[in-house]
């Protein structure tokens, strides 16, 4: 299937490791035009590089999108380069673990900048251009906003508003013909998940346990099944799906993990 994105511009926050760079690779090699924004500029690099090996077309842009004018810097880069801007791919965060026992306001401050604010700031910026081209907005989320982890207040706070702001984004955006969707992970095996489950006790027995819990097949959920998703989602394909949070997980969140 051609989702017909060649020639069209994507913005990619946290998009040089993990779900992020299976999204980037994802558009690149589908004829899209990707701007990968991330603070570790080695990870830039290295994609940047690769992805143009490869025939596609990517620029990069180091970034710490917990400062307020990242997201201004981040989207004059993307259209100063090319032209106009298409889509929007809100993914930087991560589970830091600010609990409500273990944490402090400060720290959990910290964590909405880190994983929610610039969801708002990225989608503000971006938004003179995509109302030009009637583009589309892919925030990622997690399973966690719904189920619950435990002392990882910060986290999970910034992961409801996301599934909040994606149905609020797509009312206020409708008269712009901007479609905004979540898509929801689950347990997908990254780098830092892989950094996450190594600092167990017994990593291996760690795994094997999460696995089990995984009612379909019993595995990870891979980065490029995640990007797959995102994808479609950004593209025209998918040109009357608004406001929908998408979970590919394996059945994790819904299904009786008992089964």
């Amino acid at each position: 299937m051609d989702l017909m994105l060649k020639g069209k511009v994507f913005i990619v926050t946290g998009g040089a490791k993990g779900i992020g760079a299976a999204t980037s690779r994802l558009i690149a090699s589908l004829g899209g035009l990707v701007v990968i924004a991330d603070r570790d500029q080695q990870s830039n690099d290295l994609l940047v590089t690769e992805i143009k090996k490869s025939g596609g077309d990517a620029s990069a842009i180091t970034v710490d999108l917990t400062l307020l004018e990242s997201a201004d810097r981040t989207v004059e880069f993307a259209t100063e380069i090319y032209g106009s801007l298409h889509g929007l791919v809100n993914n930087a965060g991560i589970n830091d673990r600010v609990g409500l026992e273990s944490g402090s306001l400060d720290k959990f401050e910290q964590s909405l900048r880190k994983n929610l604010f610039h969801y708002y700031t990225m989608t503000r910026c971006a938004l003179p251009f995509l109302k030009k081209s009637k583009g589309s907005i892919v925030n990622i989320g997690s399973k966690t906003a719904e189920t619950g982890q435990g002392g990882t207040s910060g986290y999970i706070a910034a992961k409801g508003a996301i599934n909040a702001l994606t149905r609020e984004w797509a009312v206020e955006l409708l008269k712009y013909d901007i479609r905004v969707n979540c898509v929801i992970p689950a347990e997908v095996w990254t780098p830092l998940y892989e950094w996450f489950i190594n600092q167990e006790d017994d990593p291996e027995r760690r795994k094997k346990e999460i696995k089990q819990r995984i009612p379909l097949e019993k595995r990870f959920t891979t980065p490029q099944e995640i990007a797959n998703m995102v994808v479609f989602l950004l593209s025209q394909r998918s040109s009357h799906t608004t406001g929908q949070l998408i979970h590919v997980d394996g059945g994790y969140t819904h299904l009786d993990r008992m089964i």
